[in-house]
């Protein structure tokens, strides 16, 4: 798998959230033992920036940058449909130039 995640693919990963309301974009929602908090997940769309031996660099929306490993097993390559109907989630790509594209 480690050769599937290359610069400037879009990649979604699933991370879990706490918390007294959960978001519209929640999915997976429980409610603690004691009703008080909800765990849930929510999709994040950030973009490849680097790939390493055994990590992947990626970068949100925002420009933070975060550092996984390639094996993760909430990461995975955004599908067609979140390419096609969802791109306005994702970070520009950078072309060779070095340039930032629109979408």
């Amino acid at each position: 798998m480690s050769n599937s995640f290359h610069p400037n693919d879009w990649v979604v990963y699933t991370r879990e959230k706490y918390s007294r309301s959960p978001g519209p974009r929640a999915k997976n929602i429980n409610p603690a033992p004691r009703g008080e908090l909800y765990s849930y997940e929510v999709d994040k769309y950030w973009i490849v920036r680097e790939v390493r031996e055994k990590e992947l660099v990626l970068e949100t929306r925002t420009g933070k940058l975060h550092t996984l490993p390639i094996n993760d097993r909430r990461l995975r390559k955004a599908s067609l449909w979140e390419r096609l109907f969802q791109s306005n989630r994702f970070p520009p790509k950078i072309t060779r130039s070095g340039e930032l594209t629109t979408r």
